[in-house]
């Protein structure tokens, strides 16, 4: 079927042809039959819109490329393929249509293209493209670019599809637009002659609720409108095709001109567009789309010359979620499950049901005794419904509580999307009833490492969840951070006392408390079906002083100061700040004479004691001061003899044989590396030498014994010092460590503890300290702008029973000699 529509031409095809078929269109051209393409219809004036069932519609402007612009006569060949290419149907229509009634100027705004035709006598001869900057060609290259432009006896024909490189995007009163605007240059009789011809069409302006679609079109364009202009008329349509007010009222579709704009309302699900289903990441989801026309004609009031604009404007309203809705009918007296499934539209049918034991087609599923139907309505929705006895095997059975049975059905019904095949599935829980259960139960013990916690299975398995307590809430175990071990009727779980689920309750010297919390939890019911709570010792050194006046001090969050944050904490003397803190820890290391350490004599006996706690300053201008958490207080106490003999005793009794020593050949290897940051996570490689670093920027080395297994050996730094050449003999130098101690003239080193990781698996095997970036100066002047750092380390035998690998050292195995630099000391002037 065809029709006339003013200044373009609509054909609909056969709904009945079309389903299932590919379609091809050409355009005929006297004996020619030119295939339009889709860069070709753009070029020429043809477009085409089919909804999912073949729906097919073709709109063609009445000065298209292959239309005869005297008589506005068009041939068009439809060909549909079927199956196969053999199947070919093809069926050809010829139209003729009439318009008189042109405006001075023509814009048309078609779904794949922009079109301009004002009145014009002559011959083209080359065009220059506003984008908005100037791009000149002749006819010839416009054709090949893409562009339409050819005369008729009375008018220049401009067309250009969307997104074209010498079209451009401009947001007019809000709505954005794509403008084509073009300068012809064309010849006259002994003259030449030039016109400027532009169109500009909306891409966008829409505003969606759950009613009404509003589009609002720019009342005045500037591209189009250089002057004052009145609107002599304003048409609405659809599909191309005028509406009259009567027609409107009844659709209850709305034009209305406000100062800035032109306004359309369309209600959401008006009989002249169409729904279709969708189902995107497998969630059901429809849309409308509809296609509405506007028409307006203006005159110019400075020239009198008037302009028919007309936009073609396919609109689809945004995914609009449907979830379906399983509706459970339940009689438990009848043992059966009754469910209802909806609601859909009418291109959704359902295919198959997954139940526990197997897939089943829906004659299958009627075949087996169960009740499968397909319920429509007038609106052309659907529903299903399904019924399901008890007694089935496909119904699963357990007993959540001692009274009764639970019958549970999980189903997945195998939606499919019509015509294009999309299948999505919608999963459904059914239950019935309950009845007694055996509920999990757990127990747990502790090594000086590790909670142990074993969970043993009740009657339904692992139907539950286990959850942990984590900052005074639940949340779901880590499978990735803890040991799990399951044998089907147990599961087993290693916690790390240090790990991130576990609180801290109280601190002693040498020991800490710590406890984990765990709840088993059943869904989807969030049934607490048990829990337990754990609190074990747990050995923890938390304050070591060594005889060179050096004390580190561990400081621990504790459950009963919620708020401390250990980053924060200072000794008396509050510039005195952690070497290293996380969100539970904060590791102190420092001298007896700094911090703010005090001293007392108690007899023969000299007590150092300092105090770890969060202080704060009230302001810059204020000078009280105090603590933030008066609540956590923790004092770091040495005790050292003044005077002391100690009497040693040796015995001796004879051996039964002469001890005897496996030979063995082998080398150790000690390296010394400079990390990037105090979580030694990150090295730098042999390629970033020489490493620059600022005044006071603090080093990390790392030294450690490779290539080694044995516990039995550890590595200890005897000394360390710093030249300003690689040649580790060189003078100047600088002391960093002496005799396995600090240098107790500079203050900045800091020695960091080791714990066992993933790549750490031996502490003993590794030593680890900081200093801050240093020059070598003469006079208040820098000798050398670069430093290495040299160390002398031994391994000890930590069997020895008078070896003290952890400070002195008695039995040295071997001495190693590493280095590490330069370290180049960046530019001053670029800190403060």
């Amino acid at each position: 079927m065809s029709e006339c529509l003013w200044n373009i031409m609509r054909l609909t095809l056969d709904e009945a042809l079309a389903v299932g078929s590919q379609l091809e269109i050409a355009a005929i051209n006297g004996t020619d039959i030119i295939p339009l393409s889709p860069t070709l219809a753009a070029q020429c004036g043809y477009s085409m819109d089919s909804d999912p069932w073949g729906n097919t519609k073709v709109f063609v402007s009445l000065l298209g490329c292959y239309v005869d612009n005297q008589t506005f006569n068009l041939g068009l060949r439809f060909q549909m393929y079927g199956d196969g290419l053999s199947k070919k149907v093809q069926r050809d229509v010829t139209e003729t249509c009439s318009y008189s009634r042109w405006a001075s100027r023509e814009i048309l705004c078609d779904r794949n293209y922009m079109e301009v035709s004002p009145s014009h006598h002559g011959c083209i001869w080359k065009m220059t493209f506003h984008t908005p900057d100037s791009k000149v060609m002749v006819l010839k290259d416009a054709h090949r670019a893409g562009y339409g432009a050819m005369t008729t006896p009375t008018r220049l024909v401009l067309r250009s599809p969307y997104n074209m490189p010498e079209t451009y995007a401009e947001e007019v009163a809000g709505v954005p637009m794509e403008v084509f605007s073009v300068s012809t240059y064309y010849k006259q009789v002994r003259r030449l002659a030039i016109i400027v011809a532009a169109a500009a069409c909306p891409t966008g302006g829409l505003v969606f609720t759950d009613e009404v679609i509003t589009w609002y079109v720019p009342r005045r364009i500037p591209p189009l409108i250089s002057s004052a202009f009145k609107i002599l008329e304003t048409h609405m349509g659809i599909d191309g095709q005028r509406l009259d007010k009567t027609m409107m009222a009844i659709r209850r579709y709305k034009l209305s001109i406000t100062e800035s704009h032109v306004v359309i309302e369309l209600p959401v699900g008006s009989p002249d567009g169409y729904y279709k289903s969708h189902a995107p990441d497998y969630s059901y989801h429809i849309t409308y789309t509809v296609e509405p026309m506007l028409e307006l004609l203006w005159r110019a009031e400075d020239t009198q010359a008037d302009t028919r604009y007309k936009v073609l404007f396919p609109i689809t309203t945004p995914l609009m979620p449907r979830p379906p809705h399983v509706t459970e009918n339940r009689v438990p007296e009848q043992k059966v499950f009754n469910v209802l499934l909806g609601t859909f539209l009418h291109d959704v049918s359902l295919l198959n049901i997954t139940f526990t034991t197997g897939v089943l087609t829906v004659t299958e599923c009627n075949a087996r005794g169960f009740d499968f139907q397909e319920h429509r309505f007038a609106n052309s929705s659907k529903t299903f419904s399904l019924q399901v006895p008890f007694s089935d095997e496909v119904v699963l059975k357990h007993n959540p509580n001692p009274l009764t049975t639970v019958y549970f059905l999980p189903l997945v019904f195998g939606l499919l999307i019509l015509p294009e095949q999309i299948p999505f599935p919608h999963p459904a829980e059914l239950e019935a009833s309950l009845e007694d259960v055996v509920l999990p139960t757990t127990t747990g013990f502790c090594d000086q490492d590790n909670f142990y916690i074993s969970v043993k299975y009740g009657s339904q398995g692992d139907n539950f969840q286990i959850m942990m307590l984590h900052a005074g809430s639940w949340r779901e175990l880590d499978t990735e951070l803890y040991s799990l071990t399951d044998n089907n009727t147990h599961v087993s779980i290693v916690v790390p006392y240090t790990a991130p689920d576990t609180v801290f309750e109280a601190v002693q010297s040498d020991s800490i408390r710590a406890r984990v919390d765990l709840l088993l939890l059943e869904t989807p019911n969030m049934w607490q079906l048990n829990d337990l709570s754990l609190a074990c010792n747990f050995p923890l050194t938390m304050t070591e002083c060594y005889p060179n006046g050096t004390v580190t001090a561990l400081a621990v969050k504790v459950e009963s100061v919620r708020n401390l944050n250990p980053k924060y904490l200072t000794l008396s003397d509050q510039s005195c700040k952690p070497v290293f803190s996380n969100d539970r820890f904060a590791f102190f290391s420092f001298n007896l004479n700094s911090c703010g350490t005090t001293r007392t004599f108690f007899d023969n006996v000299m007590v150092y004691e300092n105090e770890i706690a969060m202080h704060h300053s009230m302001g810059k201008h204020q000078s009280r001061k105090g603590l933030i958490n008066p609540d956590y207080r923790h004092t770091v106490s040495c005790y050292y003899l003044v005077n002391d003999t100690e009497t040693m005793a040796f015995r001796t009794r004879p051996r039964n044989s002469d001890p005897k020593a496996d030979p063995g050949v082998g080398q150790l290897v000690v390296q010394m590396r400079l990390a990037q940051e105090v979580s030694y996570d990150i090295f730098y490689q042999t390629e970033d030498y020489p490493v620059v670093k600022y005044l006071q920027q603090p080093l990390y080395f790392e030294v450690e014994l490779m290539r080694s297994t044995d516990p039995r050996i550890a590595l200890v730094l005897e000394n360390c010092w710093a030249t300003l050449h690689e040649d580790r003999t060189t003078l100047p130098s600088w002391d960093l460590i002496v005799d396995r101690c600090e240098n107790l003239d500079d203050r900045y080193i800091v020695f960091y503890p080791v714990v066992a990781d993933a790549r750490v698996h031996i502490p003993a095997h590794v030593k680890r300290f900081s200093v801050k970036m240093f020059t070598f100066t003469t006079d208040e002047t820098v000798l050398k702008e670069q430093i290495f750092v040299h160390c002398d380390a031994d391994l000890c035998d930590t069997t020895k029973p008078d070896g003290i690998c952890s400070g002195q050292c008695a039995s040295p195995l071997r001495n190693h000699r590493i280095s590490s630099g330069p370290i180049i000391l960046s530019d001053s002037s670029n800190f403060v």
